[in-house]
């Protein structure tokens, strides 16, 4: 791998620029892939890191730089892994309190010991869009399902997702603590030891 001075994130949310630009650090720089285009690529795969695959070759391709992509969400054990790939778009692309609605609907009648979850981050990076060989990383971050929504931070399932070490929402905790325990912190923390920047 050569050494990266800077990479392409395959997103256009400035909220997780800034997040993996903090956590990857000073020594690379990080640039959006809405610098070089305005185009979502089909995110056609069966599996997070499918999805992250697809969105990295994307990104490089337009850029002409290394690209890193993350596919994140949620996997419901009660309900097989969903809604998995689906997660930002589970209530048909309506929003995040449409999304929580219909898991706690899915979730009704389930007691508490069945409703255990996890937060599930992949990433891939790419050297260039024909890379052979990504480098793959995940996260894995284990809660469960709240029956009713706690919390005012963060965004997406966050008001959901109990975090039994810190026994509170994830949306109850501070963002730099989230930044600390979540999936994709998990993910980079691996991704920075694979790249010899820990």
């Amino acid at each position: 791998m050569m050494p990266l001075t800077q990479l392409v994130l395959a997103s256009h949310n400035a909220g997780k620029l800034k997040e993996l630009q903090a956590m990857l650090g000073d020594a690379v720089q990080v640039r959006s892939v809405a610098e070089f285009s305005s185009e979502e690529p089909h995110e056609s795969g069966l599996t997070f890191i499918e999805n992250a695959i697809l969105k990295a070759r994307h990104a490089a391709r337009v850029s002409g730089l290394p690209a890193l992509a993350d596919d994140s969400g949620l996997a419901v054990d009660f309900l097989g892994g969903a809604p998995g790939i689906y997660s930002a778009r589970y209530a048909d692309g309506q929003g995040d309190a449409a999304n929580n609605a219909k898991l706690l609907e899915a979730l009704r009648d389930v007691p508490d010991d069945r409703r255990g979850a996890q937060f599930v981050c992949a990433l891939a990076l790419l050297q260039h869009a024909e890379d052979p060989l990504p480098i793959l990383c995940e996260g894995l971050w284990h809660g469960s399902i709240l029956h009713e929504p706690r919390g005012e931070q963060g965004f997406g399932y966050d008001p959901l997702f109990w975090v039994p070490e810190r026994n509170c929402s994830s949306a109850e905790l501070p963002a730099i603590e989230k930044n600390r325990l979540s999936h994709r912190a998990r993910a980079m923390a691996v991704l920075k030891q694979r790249l010899g920047l820990a």
